[in-house]
C-alpha cells in the first residue's frame, strides 16, 4: 500500500495519474495548501520542503517503508517499482528521463510562475507577465515540436507524459491558445481520453 500526501494541484496531479496508471493501491491524504497544512510539523517530517506531492511506500525496495517527496523523483520510483512507462534499455531510458527534466526545470517551474502573477500576484505586474507568458508560449512551442516527431514526448507514452499533461491541460489559465499548437492538442486529447488519466485527475 502507497500513502500518498497530496492536493489538487498539476504536480499532484501526475502522481494520481501514475498511480492510476501503475494499478497500484493507494491511500490519498489530503494536504490543505490553501490552508498552510504543508508547513504543519507532521507534513515536514514526510518533506523537509513543504511542498506535495509525497509518498510512503510501505513495501519500500528493501521490504521496508520508504518516503520519497518531489513529483519527478517519485514518477521515477514508481515507473521503477512497477517496470511501467520507463523503458529498460538505456537509449529508450535516457529520452524518456529528458523530457522528464524537461518538464520538472522548464515547463513546470514556468508555467507555475505565469499562473502566479496571472492569478495570484497582489498586484499586476507587467513585466512579471510578459516574461513569464513569452516563455511558456516558446516552452510550447518545443513541446508541439517534439509531438510533430512522435506520438508522446518519449516516443511511447510514458512518466514524461504523466509530469506534462496536467500543465498543458491547465493551458486557459496560462492565457495559451492551444489551437496555435496542434501537435501538442493532438497529444493532450489522446492522453486525456486515457480512463486512468480520467480518474487520476479526478482524485481529491
Amino acid at each position: 500500500m502507497i500513502d500518498f500526501y497530496s492536493w489538487a494541484t498539476p504536480n499532484g496531479r501526475k502522481i494520481s495519474i501514475a498511480l492510476e496508471e501503475m494499478g497500484l493501491p493507494y491511500r490519498l491524504h489530503k494536504v490543505d495548501i490553501t490552508k498552510g497544512e504543508q508547513f504543519s510539523p507532521e507534513f515536514l517530517a514526510l518533506n523537509p520542503n513543504n511542498k506535495i506531492p509525497v509518498i510512503q511506500d510501505q513495501d519500500g525496495p528493501d521490504g521496508q517503508p520508504i518516503t520519497v517527496f518531489e513529483s519527478g523523483a517519485i514518477l521515477i520510483y514508481l515507473a521503477e517499482k512497477t517496470g511501467q512507462f520507463l523503458p529498460q534499455d538505456r537509449r529508450g531510458r535516457t529520452l524518456a528521463l529528458q523530457w522528464l527534466m524537461f518538464q520538472m526545470g522548464g515547463l513546470g517551474p514556468m508555467l507555475g510562475q505565469t499562473h502566479h502573477f496571472l492569478h495570484f500576484a497582489p498586484e499586476k505586474v507587467p513585466y512579471g507577465i510578459e516574461r513569464y507568458k513569452s516563455e511558456t508560449k516558446r516552452l510550447y512551442g518545443v513541446l508541439n515540436k517534439r509531438l510533430g516527431e512522435a506520438a508522446f514526448m518519449a516516443g511511447d507514452y510514458s512518466i514524461a507524459d504523466m509530469a506534462a499533461y496536467p500543465w498543458i491541460a491547465a493551458h486557459p489559465r496560462q492565457e495559451i491558445d492551444i489551437g496555435e499548437f496542434p501537435n501538442v492538442a493532438r497529444w493532450l486529447s489522446a492522453i486525456g481520453a486515457r480512463p486512468a488519466v480520467i480518474k487520476g485527475i479526478a482524485v481529491g
